[in-house]
């Protein structure tokens, strides 16, 4: 892998094989470095078969990898993890990231929507729209600046969500559109992008074409 790879995106649908891939190449990266790999884990545990889920990937991982849970504060968990010594991080995932950042404090936008608010069919105003999509842009900003500043390497997973229906609810294709904005943030900085397909890994960034033909102008 080359030395100069600092974001590698891993992406994909559900039980494509992200995590496990994105674990395997986090422990390749690390290797020559005589280091461990810090996990930084986004997920809540809020009920027993979301627990069970975090248990199966925590014994996936090797037991001297280094765990910090950080559902908000990842750039944060980032710089310190950095500062005490680590130079490859493993982020499962950004998909759990986005929706605790638009949901934190039970409130979107940072503002409270109000007990009458149905979170399956009401929807929302256009401020907070702008003020929860704005602080999700925020958070993938720091997130890269820290990953910068910090020289080191990121293995960060993510899903794609907008491949199948159109959501039914306001909030869901809310999260489904914050969610593809920051995929397509992270991927156009990335080093590499993986998706992944029936637990096979397809590199994007060699696959694909110019958006724009070039003009015969230019050529």
């Amino acid at each position: 892998m080359a030395p100069q790879d600092h974001l590698i995106l891993v992406t994909g649908g559900a039980r494509s094989g992200k995590s496990s891939f994105a674990e395997r190449l986090a422990a390749q990266l690390v290797e020559p470095l005589g280091g461990q790999v810090t996990h930084l884990a986004t997920s809540e545990t809020n009920d027993a078969e979301m627990a069970a889920r975090v248990a199966a990937h925590r014994a996936a991982r090797p037991a001297a990898w280094t765990t910090v849970e950080c559902p908000l504060e990842v750039p944060a968990a980032l710089r310190r993890q950095a500062a005490a010594g680590t130079r490859v991080f493993l982020l499962d995932c950004v998909t759990f990231w986005t929706s605790n950042l638009l949901f934190a404090g039970g409130a979107l936008g940072g503002t409270d929507p109000g007990d009458d608010f149905n979170y399956d069919k009401s929807l929302l105003g256009a401020e907070q729209e702008r003020a929860a999509g704005a602080r999700v842009s925020a958070a993938a900003a720091d997130l890269l600046a820290a990953v910068a500043e910090t020289d080191t390497t990121l293995v960060a997973v993510t899903n794609e969500v907008g491949l199948g229906v159109v959501p039914e609810y306001p909030l869901a294709r809310l999260y489904r559109d914050q969610l593809g904005w920051v995929n397509q943030r992270l991927a156009a900085v990335a080093d590499r992008v993986y998706f992944l397909v029936a637990g096979y890994p397809l590199d994007v960034k060699s696959l694909a074409v110019p958006a724009f033909p070039a003009k015969e102008s230019d050529q």
